[in-house]
């Protein structure tokens, strides 16, 4: 015999017509299920812009809260011109959303390193970012869907890479005045101090230039000493055959290691 209690639960819940399609009844199960809607290389691209744009603003960057600060993002990013006609995204997506985009770029980063600096002389920028899209797969098993958003982020200092390329010497141009004519007058130059105040002078800005100098550099160092220890480890401990360009650069890092 049914209880009062089973019999009230029973009548409580709403009737369900199974005569009728499917798609009736189970629309009206799942009627409370949020949609989830995907992010659109487009939506990366403008979403990305918001953030930089807020984290720049030179009078409110630093002194901004964090719901205040993504309060901006979110406002600044569904009035873009570009989403007219796209429902209008909240708080929590976009912060969502961008902690994938960081992460995932930061992780492509140190790959695309990788390939700058096992690359050959006869090797392109194309070349370059397949070497950097196999090592991402190799190291996360999935491939990387993020390019376009790394392109936006990638010269921007806290994205960009930490592989620093030696650059040619810089050719040093006199600064001139342009008049009328072929004639070129140099700037007027300031009165020159006395020597030993000159003397000073110099002394200071070297001993401050080379200070801060050489602090960069142990930065640098140590930066880059431990990016090349992270790679090589990967390296070591990757279970399948490595390539050729993988070998090489395995012993260029084990040597530079052993130095």
């Amino acid at each position: 015999m049914d209880t009062p209690s089973f019999v009230n639960l029973l009548n409580s819940q709403n009737p369900v017509d199974l005569d009728a399609p499917e798609h009736v009844w189970m629309s009206s199960q799942s009627s409370n299920v949020k949609e989830r809607r995907k992010w659109s290389p487009k939506e990366d691209k403008i979403l990305i812009g918001a953030w930089l744009n807020t984290s720049k603003d030179a009078v409110v960057s630093n002194e901004q809260k964090a719901d205040a600060f993504w309060k901006r993002i979110v406002d600044y990013y569904n009035a873009s011109p570009l989403l007219v006609g796209t429902a209008p995204r909240e708080l929590g997506q976009c912060k969502q959303r961008w902690a994938r985009i960081n992460e995932g770029v930061c992780k492509f980063i140190g790959c695309y390193d990788a390939a700058l600096r096992c690359q050959s002389s006869g090797q392109n920028e194309d070349d370059v970012m397949k070497a950097a899209l196999d090592f991402y797969y190799n190291d996360h098993s999935i491939k990387f869907n993020l390019e376009h958003a790394w392109r936006e982020l990638r010269h921007d200092s806290k994205w960009c890479s930490t592989y620093l390329p030696k650059e040619g010497p810089k050719e040093k141009r006199k600064q001139v005045l342009e008049v009328d004519g072929d004639e070129e007058v140099r700037e007027p130059e300031a009165r020159p101090i006395g020597v030993k105040a000159a003397k000073a002078v110099l002394k200071r800005k070297k001993s401050s230039k080379e200070l801060e100098l050489s602090k960069l550099e142990a930065l640098f160092e140590i930066k880059q000493k431990l990016s090349n220890q992270k790679i090589l480890e990967r390296l070591i401990a990757k279970q399948d055959p490595l390539s050729e360009m993988e070998t090489s650069l395995k012993n260029k890092l084990m040597s530079e290691m052993l130095q």
